[in-house]
């Protein structure tokens, strides 16, 4: 790199960090609200767990589609949150079917 390039190129670094201070003082200035971060996303299985662990035994999955839909605004598809939680009882994970189309968290891993 030549010594004229480098120049510009360090040149550049202070203009956006002095933009950076400005844009960060006037926001300071008007009081604006700063910028609100959003939480992780969840996964249909979490939305599950912690329905599940709130009702604190099995539930039918009528009754978790109700509950999440009604207490984290998400509907979710019968058939595959059914798979989903499956495959969880198949590998032994999270979740244990009572009954059919009836689930409950693994014992083992209530807190």
């Amino acid at each position: 790199m030549e010594k004229e390039e480098l120049k510009d190129v360090i040149l550049e670094l202070f203009i956006d960090s002095a933009e950076a201070q400005l844009r960060a003082l006037r926001r300071l200035r008007s009081k604006e609200p700063r910028p609100v971060r959003r939480r992780k996303r969840r996964s249909n299985l979490d939305l599950v767990e912690d329905i599940l662990r709130t009702a604190g035994g099995p539930l039918h999955i009528r009754e978790i589609l109700r509950r999440v839909e009604q207490t984290h605004s998400v509907r979710l598809d019968r058939e595959s949150l059914v798979s989903q939680i499956t495959k969880q009882v198949v590998r032994q994970r999270r979740f244990v079917r009572t009954a059919p189309n009836t689930f409950a968290c693994r014992e083992e891993e209530r807190p």
